[in-house]
């Protein structure tokens, strides 16, 4: 049986519901998010303890592997608890050599859905996040075309509930003329204050904000404030930083990704750690 969800539940814009504390399944494909697990075993295992503790929103894509980890997931999970979310994501796919390919024409985005709908065992998806293209100047080019895309989908009934990744503040206005928002996903984390504004936004318009890299992904987050804080605390640099996430706006979610057991139980924990205010303003001062 489950237990309570880690860092409290938050009910996001449109009625959805989940765990603050939610599990990224990215890093149950092989090397380089391409290909299969080196420990398929444990990556059931990591899947079935992260529902176990209470999880309610795994984050998934079928450009994970790619169709591996949306095929782990079913594997481990189907039938799936009924209070348990999944959020996918579309607007990519993968080259044979592993290399991450836009795919955001909407005849791509439509085999995208019914890819996902397919690999994870399921006949509507709770959450699709639209992943943008645009990580060199997300300024450029409207959402309209794909997300429009997308909102058709959700009228059609294959989609619950639709969200953005790596979007910039005007393409997130352009898309809520489409059709409702309950979640963005950017970078955004302790050292990485680029979406302060955004962060912001989303709380006061009761948008689930998810940060992706939330530990800084393929640069790990080094600061020797945060090492003196946490060693203050009595708790691992990584969860003072997802604390720190948890308590900078009452929207965010976090999705923090990991192949480890151990792992999993000390994100979990980061739910529970309360940063006291002198705390709270040293961290700040890491990313300004």
């Amino acid at each position: 049986m489950a237990t309570t969800a880690p860092g409290g539940t938050l009910t996001a814009a449109d009625g959805l519901t989940i765990s603050r504390m939610g599990y990224g399944a990215m890093q149950l494909a092989g090397p380089g998010v391409f290909g299969p697990p080196r420990d398929r075993d444990q990556a059931l295992a990591v899947l079935r303890e992260a529902v176990g503790l209470g999880i309610t929103h795994i984050d998934t894509s079928d450009y994970y592997g790619p169709t591996v980890v949306n095929e782990i997931i079913r594997e481990a999970l189907h039938p799936y608890p009924a209070d348990l979310h999944i959020v996918t994501k579309v607007g990519a796919r993968r080259g044979d050599d592993g290399d991450w390919i836009p795919s955001l024409e909407p005849a791509e985005l439509t085999a995208q859905v019914h890819g996902n709908l397919q690999h994870l065992g399921l006949d509507v998806l709770d959450v699709v996040n639209l992943r943008l293209d645009s990580v060199e100047d997300p300024s450029k080019g409207s959402v309209a075309d794909a997300f429009g895309t997308l909102a058709d989908l959700r009228e059609e009934g294959l989609i619950r509930h639709l969200g953005l990744s790596n979007v910039t503040d005007a393409q997130l206005t352009e898309a809520q003329a489409i059709a409702p928002v309950v979640t963005v996903q950017n970078l955004y984390n302790l050292a990485d204050r680029t979406d302060d504004a955004l962060v912001d936004r989303c709380a006061a318009e009761g948008i689930a904000f998810a940060s992706f890299f939330p530990l800084g992904g393929f640069s790990p987050l080094q600061s020797k404030t945060l090492n003196t804080v946490a060693a203050r605390l009595d708790a691992t640099p990584q969860q003072v930083a997802l604390a720190w996430l948890l308590q900078r706006s009452t929207t965010t979610v976090l999705i923090p990704g990991t192949s480890s057991l151990t792992h999993l139980h000390e994100n979990v924990a980061a739910a529970g750690l309360r940063l006291p205010a002198d705390a709270v303003t040293e961290l700040d001062a890491i990313g300004r």
